[in-house]
Formats: structure tokens, C-alpha cells, sequence
């Protein structure tokens, strides 16, 4: 048996019947023992999650800053940055909660029991599932808020959680920019450059602490929130990069876990984790931009960018380079209009936004471009601090090529065949080819059968985000779980959308714990309708950061 089930399935249980917790910074009245095949890690989290569940989480009311309507508390759990020494330097991580509203949605009068706490995480790495709470509010989530605490929060290195950061924010927002596909030596020398003084940022403002974002700490964040919760066993969704953490959580401890969605899932293959998930995510996001230009040019009577789709990637490039000669507004840039649309793939309710602005901007009014691809300003701490969250916990998860000329050639490769986010998801990357705090060793997501209780698995069959290859091995992988596959989409993040049949299959699962047959499939939802100039579709948020997107 591999340490990991030795400790969920019976070390837990001794580990800690025989632990004292001890104060904050103050030494443990019986340290933890040391049981054959237990890491110090391992040892070290139980501790941690019988401190935390002795302290609880005091609950209460939310800062003026995190602006919290109705019935949201926050409150803090202490988890140690080092699970290797789970009585040194501890971290705060900021939670809050919305307590069950105990009713039945369809049925004023009728109660309902409460079934927990229902844990979300966002995906990133960098996502603060903070606000998740007040998706009760929302009538897709009321089921699930009448039975369920939604609990959310931020990760370490997250927002208010012992933050992370590697520039000045202010500097943060480069624009306009440049976004070549087949870049020359002297850009690479020049994005090379970056890299490595990005990494040093990194390590030179975090120092010795850099080494302990990552995504196994994450697991064992998520068993000391559980404890702190006060939860025997973890009700958990996690979607994109949040199925990665969820997977590892459900390896090294699923005796803990009582239900598990993973929505949209990462490839938890080690061999993958995380360069070779980058190249294929920027593979897929080729199939997502053709796609996205075969609907504006089944529209061209509304947009007027072509009648195909290679027509529409005609008026795309003339707006490349135009913006490159006279960027719009003085801030957008080949580069920011290249970040529009990559968002646009990962939402297909974009897309009317999205097209509404390239055609105003060729026509000559360029405010709608400015609006949508604009760097925002009051946001660039916030956008600094995700994207060094994603750095740190992406090059310390895992060994990285140190050598660019793989880098080069790899993309160089790939960029021929998919050019329209390839070197920009290098680019994104490329700090960990420079990295300077120590690599972890993948774990190898895998459970037996009766490990570890069913859990669902949610995939569109399109998302490029993270490509549904990764499900399939993710649902290989974890014993008894559902696949759920929303077939002919490519939304990235499919629980609670506009799918009344993947929804239904999320409610019988937290709701009654009804799994569907192992693999079951519901039909696509509808692609949104054009809007016209003066009606453009009010976006929905997203389910994270896209200056963060998740590496599949």
C-alpha cells in the first residue's frame, strides 16, 4: 500500500487519537508519532487539521473592502507554511460562508436538512473563490443553498491569505503590446529577458517562503479548512485548475472525502504536469478560435467580417495590424486584442461582445475594443497578485525545461499548426525555465476500487482550457467516479450554466448522492445569437481570472 492510502485509510484515525493540539506558536504537549510510511508532511497536516479543528473558524462580519451583502461572514484558518514543520511559521487563509437557508426553491413551506459545508474552489492557480457564497442568491444554486453552507476562500498566496507578489503592480498592465505568432530572435531574447527577471522578482520577494505554494500544500490546505469547518468528511467542487488540487486531495485522502465534483478537469497525468499540459491547451485553443470564427462568419450579416471563417481571421489580422501602427485608445495593442479573444474561448457568451467590438473598431469607432480589452487599472494588484500565485505554484509543482532552445523548439513546432495562443502561453510560462525555489515530484493521481467513495467528473467536449482528454484520464484514475460529457460545447466551466441537464445531474449527486451511469452525456447547449450595436450581451463572470487561466 502507497503511503498516501496507508495514511487517509488508517493512520488518520491513530494519527489523531493521539495528538494535543497545541497553542498557536506554542509547542505540543505530544508530538505527533512517527508511524512507518508516514512522511513529515503527512504527520504534519493531521496535526495542523486537529489544531484547527479544536480552534474552529470564528465567523463574522466581512471587511468594508471585500464589500459582503446579506448574510456572508469571513473568518480565518491558521494552516502552516511548511506541513513539514506544522508548528512553525503558520498562515492565515480568509473564509467565508453563507450558512443553508434550510428551504426548498420550489416549495416556501418546505424545509429542507442540512447536508454540510460545500467547499468551492475557482481554479487559477490564483482564483479567490472568495465571493463563491453568493452564488446562493443565484436561482440555478438555490437547491444547493438550501441544504449547504457554501463556503469559499482564499488560497495561500491569494488576496488577503498570506498574498504573493513578484513586480510592482503598478507595472504590472504592459500596453499596448505586441503579440507575434511566429515571433523574431531579438523579441524571444526580449521575452527571455522578462522571464528571468520575473523569476527573480518572485524570489526575491518571498524569499525562502516561495518554495511552499504549491499544489500539494493546497491539497493539504483543503483537509485543515475541512477540519476547521468542522466536517467529518469534505463535500468539495472544484472547477479547471481547482480539479487538479481536488485530485490530489482525493489521493492522499479519500477517506475524507464524501463527495467530489471536479468541473472542467485538468489532466492529472504526472508526465504532463505542467509543460506538456500547456502545449496541449494551446492545440486546443486552435480548434476553439476556428470554431468561434465559423459562428461571426455564419453572422455576417450582422458583423460584416466574412462570410468564412478564414475571411473573418483576414479582418482579425487587419485589426492586428492596425493596432499595432495606432493602438485604440492608446492602450490597445495587438496584444490586448489577442487577450480578448482568448477569453472569448473560453466563454462562448463572449462572442457577441467580441465580434461587436473587432467590427465597430474596423469601421472606425474603437470605444467597444477599448472597453472589453483595456487593461483596467484598479485591478492590476489584484491581476499581479494571480498571476504570481499561477507562477509560483505551476514551476513548483513540477520539473520544467531549463534550457530555452526546448522552449524554441517546441513552440516553434507547435506554433505552425496552432499560431493563435502558442507563444503567448510560452510567454506566460516561460519564469519557470529560470526558476529558482526547489521542485516537487508530481504526485500519481490514482485511487482503488473502495478507496475513495463516487465522485463526478463534468467535461465539455470543446474546452480548450482544458481539453477533454483530461477528464477521460481523470475519470481513469479515480476509481467509481461519472463522467459527465456535455457533448458539441467547448464552455469551460459547465456546472450551474445554461445546461438544465448537466445541472440536473450536479443536483442529484450533492443533493441525493445519485451518480449517472459511469459515462453519461447530455446534448450541447445552444451558441448565443448575435446582438446588435446597441444590444450587446451584459458578460457573465468568469469562473476565474483569465490572467490566470489554468494549465491543461
Amino acid at each position: 500500500m502507497r503511503a498516501a492510502a496507508l495514511y487517509s485509510a488508517t493512520g488518520s484515525a491513530l494519527l489523531l487519537a493521539t495528538l494535543v493540539a497545541a497553542p498557536a506558536g506554542g509547542a505540543p504537549a505530544v508530538e505527533a508519532p512517527q508511524l512507518p510510511g508516514l512522511s513529515a508532511e503527512a504527520r504534519g497536516t493531521a496535526v495542523a487539521a486537529e489544531r484547527a479543528r479544536a480552534a474552529g473558524i470564528e465567523f463574522g462580519p466581512c471587511s468594508k473592502e471585500q464589500d459582503m451583502p446579506g448574510s456572508m461572514r469571513c473568518g480565518t484558518v491558521g494552516v502552516p507554511l511548511d506541513y513539514a514543520r506544522p508548528h512553525g511559521e503558520q498562515i492565515r487563509l480568509t473564509v467565508s460562508r453563507v450558512r443553508a437557508t434550510g428551504q426548498d426553491p420550489r416549495n416556501g413551506k418546505r424545509k429542507v436538512p442540512r447536508q454540510g459545508a460545500l467547499v468551492y474552489n475557482p481554479g487559477g492557480p490564483g482564483g479567490s473563490g472568495l465571493y463563491f457564497p453568493l452564488v446562493g442568491l443565484l436561482p440555478e444554486w438555490k437547491r444547493l443553498a438550501g441544504a449547504y453552507d457554501l463556503v469559499g476562500y482564499e488560497p495561500r498566496g491569494v488576496g488577503s491569505s498570506a498574498p504573493l507578489s513578484c513586480q510592482d503592480p503598478g507595472r504590472f498592465f504592459r500596453g499596448p503590446s505586441e503579440a507575434p505568432t511566429h515571433p523574431s530572435e531579438a523579441y524571444k531574447k526580449e521575452r527571455v529577458a522578462e522571464a528571468k527577471a520575473y523569476a527573480r522578482g518572485c524570489a526575491e520577494r518571498t524569499g525562502d517562503a516561495l518554495r511552499h505554494y504549491h499544489s500539494l500544500n493546497y491539497a493539504r490546505d483543503l483537509d485543515v479548512l475541512r477540519a476547521a469547518l468542522g466536517e467529518r468528511k469534505l463535500t468539495f467542487m472544484g472547477a479547471s485548475y481547482g480539479t487538479y488540487f481536488g485530485a490530489l486531495y482525493a489521493t492522499l485522502f479519500p477517506s475524507h472525502v464524501r463527495r467530489m465534483v471536479f468541473d472542467s478537469a485538468v489532466n492529472p497525468d504526472p508526465s504532463g504536469v505542467w509543460y506538456g499540459n500547456n502545449l496541449a491547451q494551446s492545440a486546443a485553443f486552435e480548434d476553439r478560435w476556428e470554431e468561434l470564427r465559423e459562428w461571426i462568419a455564419g453572422h455576417d450579416d450582422v458583423y460584416g467580417l466574412g462570410d468564412t471563417a478564414e475571411l473573418v481571421l483576414r479582418s482579425y489580422e487587419k485589426a492586428a495590424a492596425r493596432l499595432a501602427a495606432e493602438p485604440a485608445g492608446g492602450k490597445v495593442g495587438p496584444g490586448q486584442l489577442q487577450g480578448a479573444f482568448l477569453t472569448a474561448g473560453y466563454y462562448d457568451d463572449y462572442w457577441p461582445a467580441r465580434a461587436h467590438a473587432l467590427s465597430a473598431y474596423l469601421k472606425g469607432d474603437p470605444q467597444p475594443l477599448v472597453d472589453i480589452a483595456g487593461p483596467v487599472e484598479e485591478a492590476a494588484a489584484e491581476a499581479e497578485n494571480s498571476r504570481a500565485v499561477y507562477t509560483a505554484v505551476e514551476c513548483n509543482d513540477a520539473p520544467w525545461p531549463t534550457d530555452f532552445a526546448v522552449w524554441d523548439r517546441d513552440n516553434t513546432r507547435l506554433a505552425r499548426v496552432a499560431p493563435f495562443e502558442t507563444w503567448d502561453n510560452a510567454w506566460m510560462n516561460l519564469p519557470c525555465a529560470y526558476w529558482q525555489a526547489p521542485r516537487q515530484r508530481p504526485l500519481d493521481v490514482r485511487t482503488g476500487p473502495g478507496e475513495l467513495p463516487p465522485t463526478l467528473i463534468l467535461a465539455a467536449e470543446r474546452d480548450a482550457a482544458t481539453p477533454y482528454e483530461g477528464a477521460i484520464e481523470l475519470h481513469r484514475r479515480l476509481s467509481g467516479s461519472s463522467l459527465v460529457t456535455e457533448r458539441d460545447a467547448g464552455t469551460h466551466g459547465i456546472a450551474y450554466g445554461p445546461n438544465a441537464c448537466v445541472n440536473a445531474h450536479v443536483d442529484a449527486y450533492l443533493l441525493e448522492g445519485r451518480l449517472p451511469a459511469r459515462r453519461a452525456s447530455c446534448a450541447g447547449h445552444p451558441l448565443p445569437e448575435p446582438t446588435a450595436d446597441d444590444e450587446q450581451t451584459q458578460e457573465r463572470g468568469s469562473a476565474e481570472a483569465p490572467v490566470a487561466r489554468p494549465a491543461a
